[in-house]
C-alpha cells in the first residue's frame, strides 16, 4: 500500500503537554503510534483543531510527520464537549487538504468527532478508515449519568461512525465488549490491539536517586497517581484509601497527585484539585496529600520510580496508559478492576486489582503489600518483563499497520483472530496474542 497515512485527532495534538482536562492518553497514543509508524517508513500527517493562533498550518514534526493543524472554530481552548458543531468545517478542511495534497492510502480516526472526518474522506475521495474511540458515550453515559455533558448526537454518531468504519480497534477485550454488544459492531471488523509504553522514555530509576532528586526521603512511604485530573479518575477514592491506611491500618504513606492544567497546582486553573484539596483536609491527612502540577513527560519516570505503588482506581477506563508506564520503572501498580486496567495489571504478579469507588478494599490491599517489602519487589520485576514482552509502542505500531494493510489489500469483513477472540474471561487471553 501507499505510505501515506492520515491520523485524525480532532481536539488531542501530540504536541500538547499531558495531563490537563483534555490532554492525556489519547494525546500520548497519537504521539507514540505516529512516531513508530514514521520508523517504519510510513509518512504521517496528523490533523488536529488549531487551538492556538501562533500555530502554523503545517507543523514538520519530526521526519515523516506532519502536524496539520486545522481551522476549525476559534484559535483557542475549547471544550472537547462543545467541539461538535464545529466538526463540518474541520471535516472539509481536513477533505480539502486531503486532495490538494494527493490523498492517503487510509485515515485512522481517533475518538468519535474524528470519525467524521474520516467518513467525508471516504465519500469525497475512496479513502478507506479505521476507528479507535479511546472512549465510548454508552460507556461514558453508564458511569456518569448527567454529568456528561457530550450532546446527546454522539451516541448517533459513533453507531454511524462504527458502521461505516473498515475496521474497529478495541484497546481491550472490554472495549470489544462494548462496541459489539452496546452498538451491535460486526465482531469481524473489530481488532483488539491494546496500548503502550515508549522504552526510551521509561525505565526503572534506583528509588533512593529518584527521591533525592525530587526532594523526597529515602524512607518515606511514597504512593503515586499520575494522569488528568478529572473526577471520574478517581483520585478522590486514592485520597480516601491513604487515609484508612493510616487510620485503619496504622500505616502512614504521602499520597503525590501528578497532573492538572497548570506547572503549579492552581485551583483556578484546575478545580479539581480544589476539590481533592477539600477532601484532603477533611480526611485529616491534607499534609500528606501532595499536588505537582502537570510535568513534563522527561520528569515522569523519577516520579514513577520514587514511589513504592502506583495507584490508579477510576470509574471506568478504556485502557489506561499509566500503569504500564509505572510497571516500566519497576513500581508495582494497585488499579480498579475495570476496562483495560483488568489487562494490564496481572493480579498477584504485577500488582492488585481493587473495587473502583473503594477505599476501604483499596487500603486493604495497600496495607497487605507494605506489610511484605519482598514481595513488591518481586512484583516490581514482574511488571517490568510484563511490559516488556507484551506492551511496548513498536508491538502496538506493528499491530496497527497490519491492520491497515489487511484494510486496503482487502476491505472489510476483516478474518481471522478478530472473528474469533477468546472471551475477556478466557484463560488464554493475552494482549499480545489479541494484536498479534
Amino acid at each position: 500500500m501507499s505510505k501515506r497515512i492520515a491520523i485524525i485527532s480532532d481536539h488531542a495534538s501530540p504536541l500538547a503537554a499531558a495531563g490537563g482536562v483534555d490532554s492525556g492518553g489519547q494525546n500520548v497514543y497519537i504521539a507514540q503510534v505516529s512516531r513508530q509508524l514514521a520508523r517504519m517508513g510510513y509518512r504521517v500527517d496528523v490533523f488536529t483543531r488549531r487551538d492556538n493562533q501562533d500555530l502554523p498550518e503545517v507543523l514538520e514534526w519530526t521526519p515523516r510527520i506532519r502536524v496539520v493543524h486545522v481551522p476549525a472554530g476559534p484559535a483557542t481552548y475549547v471544550r472537547k464537549e462543545e467541539l461538535l458543531p464545529l466538526m463540518g468545517d474541520f471535516a472539509g478542511h481536513v477533505r480539502d487538504f486531503a486532495r490538494r495534497n494527493g490523498g492517503y492510502a487510509i485515515s485512522h480516526a481517533n475518538f468519535f468527532m474524528s470519525g467524521l472526518a474520516s467518513i467525508e474522506l471516504k465519500r469525497a475521495l475512496g479513502i478507506p478508515y479505521v476507528v479507535t474511540f479511546h472512549a465510548l458515550g454508552r460507556v461514558r453515559r453508564l458511569h456518569q449519568g448527567e454529568s456528561d455533558h457530550f450532546p446527546p448526537e454522539r451516541l448517533d454518531i459513533e453507531e454511524e461512525v462504527i458502521a461505516d468504519a473498515d475496521a474497529v480497534i478495541a484497546e481491550c477485550p472490554q472495549d470489544f465488549d462494548d462496541l459489539t454488544t452496546l452498538y451491535r459492531a460486526d465482531p469481524s471488523r473489530v481488532r483488539v490491539i491494546p496500548c503502550g509504553f515508549d522504552k526510551s522514555e521509561f525505565w526503572p530509576i534506583t528509588r533512593a536517586l529518584a527521591r533525592r532528586t525530587l526532594g523526597y526521603r529515602p524512607d518515606e512511604r511514597i504512593l503515586l497517581n499520575i494522569g488528568r485530573l478529572v473526577p471520574r479518575k478517581g483520585v478522590d477514592n486514592a485520597i480516601r484509601g491513604a487515609a484508612r491506611l493510616a487510620r485503619t491500618h496504622g500505616i502512614e504513606a504521602k499520597l503525590i497527585v501528578v497532573g492538572g492544567n497548570s506547572d503549579l497546582p492552581d485551583p483556578a486553573l484546575t478545580p479539581e484539585i480544589g476539590r481533592l484539596k477539600q477532601l484532603a483536609a477533611a480526611e485529616g491527612i491534607e499534609d500528606r496529600v501532595i499536588f505537582t502540577g502537570r510535568r513534563s513527560r522527561e520528569f515522569l519516570k523519577l516520579y514513577y520510580s520514587a514511589a513504592d505503588l502506583f495507584i490508579t482506581t477510576p470509574w471506568y477506563e478504556p485502557f489506561g496508559i499509566t500503569p504500564l508506564e509505572a510497571m516500566a520503572c519497576g513500581t508495582p501498580v494497585v488499579g480498579a478492576d475495570v476496562g483495560g486496567i483488568r489487562y494490564s495489571i496481572a493480579d498477584g504478579e504485577t500488582g492488585a486489582l481493587v473495587p473502583p469507588n473503594d477505599p476501604d478494599a483499596l487500603a486493604a490491599r495497600l496495607a497487605e503489600l507494605y506489610s511484605d517489602p519482598a514481595r513488591l519487589k518481586v512484583l516490581g520485576k514482574n511488571a517490568i518483563r510484563r511490559v516488556h514482552g507484551q506492551f511496548t509502542w513498536q508491538k502496538v505500531a506493528r499491530s496497527i499497520a497490519g491492520c491497515y494493510e489487511q484494510v486496503v489489500r482487502q476491505p472489510y469483513p476483516l478474518t481471522g483472530d478478530a472473528a474469533c477472540l477468546p472471551s475477556r474471561t478466557s484463560p488464554s487471553w493475552s494482549p499480545a496474542a489479541a494484536a498479534a
